[in-house]
Protein backbone atom coordinates (compact mmCIF):
# COMPACT_ATOMS: atom_id res chain seq x y z
CA UNK A 1 0.00 0.00 0.00
CA UNK A 2 1.48 3.58 -1.38
CA UNK A 3 1.88 5.87 1.96
CA UNK A 4 0.25 9.18 1.53
CA UNK A 5 1.07 12.35 2.13
CA UNK A 6 -0.35 14.17 5.27
CA UNK A 7 -1.99 17.47 4.70
CA UNK A 8 -2.80 19.11 8.26
CA UNK A 9 -4.30 22.21 7.60
CA UNK A 10 -7.24 24.00 8.72
CA UNK A 11 -8.41 26.18 5.78
CA UNK A 12 -10.69 23.96 3.46
CA UNK A 13 -9.53 25.96 0.17
CA UNK A 14 -5.63 25.57 0.48
CA UNK A 15 -6.17 21.86 2.20
CA UNK A 16 -8.58 21.17 -1.11
CA UNK A 17 -5.79 23.25 -3.47
CA UNK A 18 -2.50 21.03 -1.59
CA UNK A 19 -4.96 17.61 -2.51
CA UNK A 20 -5.60 18.20 -5.76
CA UNK A 21 -2.27 19.46 -6.81
CA UNK A 22 -0.41 16.25 -4.76
CA UNK A 23 -2.71 13.46 -6.28
CA UNK A 24 -1.81 15.15 -9.86
CA UNK A 25 1.64 13.92 -9.18
CA UNK A 26 0.52 10.79 -8.33
CA UNK A 27 0.81 11.15 -4.63
CA UNK A 28 -2.22 10.18 -2.28
CA UNK A 29 -3.09 12.31 0.34
CA UNK A 30 -4.85 12.75 3.39
CA UNK A 31 -6.20 15.67 4.59
CA UNK A 32 -7.27 16.42 9.01
CA UNK A 33 -8.22 20.00 9.32
CA UNK A 34 -7.31 19.91 13.67
CA UNK A 35 -4.39 19.01 15.40
CA UNK A 36 -5.91 16.30 17.16
CA UNK A 37 -7.07 14.77 13.66
CA UNK A 38 -3.83 15.09 12.20
CA UNK A 39 -2.11 13.36 15.44
CA UNK A 40 -4.57 10.44 14.79
CA UNK A 41 -3.72 10.24 11.08
CA UNK A 42 0.20 10.38 11.33
CA UNK A 43 -0.24 7.68 13.87
CA UNK A 44 -1.75 4.95 11.95
CA UNK A 45 0.79 2.15 12.30
CA UNK A 46 -1.73 0.43 9.53
CA UNK A 47 -0.07 3.25 6.85
CA UNK A 48 1.75 5.83 8.12
CA UNK A 49 2.78 9.52 6.00
CA UNK A 50 5.69 9.58 4.16
CA UNK A 51 5.36 13.28 4.92
CA UNK A 52 3.63 15.93 6.47
CA UNK A 53 2.74 18.86 5.85
CA UNK A 54 1.78 20.89 9.05
CA UNK A 55 0.32 24.19 9.05
CA UNK A 56 0.79 26.02 12.73
CA UNK A 57 -1.84 27.91 13.34
CA UNK A 58 -4.40 25.11 13.87
CA UNK A 59 -7.88 24.56 16.10
CA UNK A 60 -7.13 22.65 19.38
CA UNK A 61 -3.45 21.42 19.37
CA UNK A 62 -1.53 23.62 17.45
CA UNK A 63 1.40 22.93 14.96
CA UNK A 64 4.07 23.48 16.81
CA UNK A 65 3.24 21.14 19.66
CA UNK A 66 2.05 18.41 17.12
CA UNK A 67 5.72 19.06 15.32
CA UNK A 68 7.32 18.44 18.82
CA UNK A 69 4.97 15.34 19.40
CA UNK A 70 6.14 14.06 15.76
CA UNK A 71 9.85 13.81 16.72
CA UNK A 72 8.96 12.32 20.26
CA UNK A 73 6.71 9.46 18.42
CA UNK A 74 8.59 6.42 17.41
CA UNK A 75 6.29 6.19 14.34
CA UNK A 76 6.76 10.04 12.82
CA UNK A 77 10.20 10.52 14.26
CA UNK A 78 12.15 10.69 10.97
CA UNK A 79 9.17 11.35 8.85
CA UNK A 80 9.80 14.57 7.09
CA UNK A 81 7.42 18.07 7.64
CA UNK A 82 7.16 20.69 5.45
CA UNK A 83 6.00 23.48 7.81
CA UNK A 84 3.04 26.06 6.22
CA UNK A 85 2.66 29.18 8.27
CA UNK A 86 1.64 32.86 7.71
CA UNK A 87 4.93 33.64 10.28
CA UNK A 88 7.67 34.74 7.76
CA UNK A 89 10.19 36.12 10.16
CA UNK A 90 13.94 34.68 10.34
CA UNK A 91 13.19 34.29 14.23
CA UNK A 92 10.03 31.95 13.36
CA UNK A 93 11.71 30.03 10.12
CA UNK A 94 14.90 29.24 12.85
CA UNK A 95 12.40 27.91 15.29
CA UNK A 96 10.67 26.12 13.22
CA UNK A 97 13.44 23.88 11.88
CA UNK A 98 14.42 23.33 15.19
CA UNK A 99 11.09 21.91 16.02
CA UNK A 100 12.11 19.13 13.76
CA UNK A 101 11.04 20.40 10.80
CA UNK A 102 12.74 19.83 7.05
CA UNK A 103 11.52 22.52 5.30
CA UNK A 104 9.43 25.80 6.08
CA UNK A 105 7.51 27.73 3.52
CA UNK A 106 5.26 30.86 4.15
CA UNK A 107 1.55 32.18 3.48
CA UNK A 108 0.47 33.16 0.82
CA UNK A 109 2.64 30.56 -1.42
CA UNK A 110 2.82 29.36 -5.03
CA UNK A 111 1.52 25.58 -5.62
CA UNK A 112 4.59 25.57 -8.15
CA UNK A 113 7.30 25.98 -5.47
CA UNK A 114 5.33 23.50 -2.63
CA UNK A 115 5.44 21.32 -5.02
CA UNK A 116 9.33 21.80 -5.85
CA UNK A 117 9.63 21.66 -2.17
CA UNK A 118 7.60 17.98 -1.85
CA UNK A 119 9.88 16.54 -4.87
CA UNK A 120 13.27 17.45 -3.08
CA UNK A 121 12.17 16.38 0.42
CA UNK A 122 11.32 12.66 -1.18
CA UNK A 123 14.50 12.48 -3.38
CA UNK A 124 16.69 13.16 -0.07
CA UNK A 125 14.78 10.48 1.95
CA UNK A 126 15.44 8.32 -1.57
CA UNK A 127 18.96 9.28 -1.21
CA UNK A 128 19.58 9.09 2.23
CA UNK A 129 18.20 5.37 1.92
CA UNK A 130 21.30 4.02 0.83
CA UNK A 131 24.08 2.53 1.74
CA UNK A 132 26.94 5.15 1.06
CA UNK A 133 27.62 8.57 0.25
CA UNK A 134 30.70 8.94 -2.25
CA UNK A 135 32.64 11.85 -3.62
CA UNK A 136 35.32 12.46 -5.42
CA UNK A 137 37.66 12.33 -2.17
CA UNK A 138 35.56 10.84 0.58
CA UNK A 139 33.49 7.64 1.37
CA UNK A 140 30.81 7.20 4.16
CA UNK A 141 29.64 3.43 4.26
CA UNK A 142 26.69 3.79 6.43
CA UNK A 143 26.50 -0.28 6.85
CA UNK A 144 29.61 -1.11 7.84
CA UNK A 145 30.55 2.37 9.37
CA UNK A 146 33.48 2.58 7.32
CA UNK A 147 34.89 6.31 6.57
CA UNK A 148 38.06 6.56 3.69
CA UNK A 149 39.06 9.75 3.02
CA UNK A 150 41.78 10.04 -0.01
CA UNK A 151 42.20 6.35 -0.11
CA UNK A 152 43.02 6.12 3.73
CA UNK A 153 40.32 4.88 6.10
CA UNK A 154 39.50 7.48 9.38
CA UNK A 155 39.00 6.17 12.74
CA UNK A 156 35.90 7.43 14.48
CA UNK A 157 33.98 7.24 17.48
CA UNK A 158 30.91 6.11 17.33
CA UNK A 159 29.21 9.50 18.27
CA UNK A 160 31.38 10.71 15.46
CA UNK A 161 30.70 8.25 12.96
CA UNK A 162 26.18 8.94 13.85
CA UNK A 163 27.15 12.81 13.38
CA UNK A 164 28.73 11.95 9.79
CA UNK A 165 25.93 10.12 9.28
CA UNK A 166 23.26 12.11 9.73
CA UNK A 167 24.95 15.16 8.40
CA UNK A 168 26.20 12.81 4.74
CA UNK A 169 22.21 11.63 4.68
CA UNK A 170 21.40 14.98 4.13
CA UNK A 171 24.11 16.32 1.94
CA UNK A 172 23.37 20.51 1.41
CA UNK A 173 20.84 20.54 3.75
CA UNK A 174 21.03 22.79 6.66
CA UNK A 175 20.70 20.46 9.92
CA UNK A 176 20.12 22.50 13.13
CA UNK A 177 22.37 22.06 16.08
CA UNK A 178 19.16 20.66 18.32
CA UNK A 179 17.88 18.34 15.33
CA UNK A 180 21.53 17.29 15.23
CA UNK A 181 21.36 16.70 19.57
CA UNK A 182 18.73 14.87 19.09
CA UNK A 183 19.33 12.38 16.75
CA UNK A 184 23.14 11.89 17.69
CA UNK A 185 22.53 11.89 21.33
CA UNK A 186 18.48 11.28 21.86
CA UNK A 187 15.52 13.10 23.18
CA UNK A 188 16.48 12.92 26.61
CA UNK A 189 20.15 14.88 26.33
CA UNK A 190 19.99 18.21 28.14
CA UNK A 191 23.65 18.33 28.44
CA UNK A 192 25.87 21.20 27.52
CA UNK A 193 24.98 21.89 23.79
CA UNK A 194 29.10 23.20 23.68
CA UNK A 195 29.29 18.88 23.19
CA UNK A 196 28.46 19.25 19.74
CA UNK A 197 30.51 22.12 18.58
CA UNK A 198 33.81 19.84 20.52
CA UNK A 199 32.52 16.74 18.51
CA UNK A 200 32.23 18.91 14.97
CA UNK A 201 35.80 20.42 15.75
CA UNK A 202 37.30 16.64 16.45
CA UNK A 203 35.69 15.15 13.87
CA UNK A 204 36.53 18.11 11.29
CA UNK A 205 40.37 17.11 12.54
CA UNK A 206 39.99 13.55 12.12
CA UNK A 207 38.91 13.79 8.91
CA UNK A 208 42.02 16.17 7.48
CA UNK A 209 41.66 16.46 3.88
CA UNK A 210 37.97 16.03 3.91
CA UNK A 211 37.32 17.94 7.01
CA UNK A 212 36.12 20.87 4.71
CA UNK A 213 33.02 19.03 3.88
CA UNK A 214 31.59 20.17 7.14
CA UNK A 215 29.89 23.63 6.53
CA UNK A 216 29.06 25.94 9.70
CA UNK A 217 25.44 28.01 9.04
CA UNK A 218 26.04 30.12 11.47
CA UNK A 219 23.53 30.55 14.31
CA UNK A 220 21.37 27.72 13.07
CA UNK A 221 23.62 24.73 12.49
CA UNK A 222 25.81 22.58 10.16
CA UNK A 223 25.35 21.76 6.61
CA UNK A 224 27.30 18.76 4.42
CA UNK A 225 28.77 20.13 1.46
CA UNK A 226 30.93 16.86 0.25
CA UNK A 227 34.27 17.18 -1.17
CA UNK A 228 33.91 16.75 -4.84
CA UNK A 229 36.00 19.31 -7.10
CA UNK A 230 38.05 19.93 -4.35
CA UNK A 231 41.43 19.86 -4.54
CA UNK A 232 43.46 17.70 -2.25
CA UNK A 233 45.21 19.27 1.14
CA UNK A 234 42.22 22.14 1.20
Amino acid sequence: MARPVLIIEDDPDISESLKYNLEREGLLTVVAATGEQGLIEALNERNPPMLIVLDLMLPGMSGTELCRRFRREPLTRRTPIIILTAKGSESDRVAGLDLGADDYITKPFSVRELLARVRAVLRRMDEGAGKTYEDDHLMVDFADIRVICNGRKIKLTNKEFSLLSVLAKSADRVITRQQLLDNVWGYSYYGDARTLDVHIRRLRQKLEDCGDCIETVVGVGYRFTGTSEKPEGN
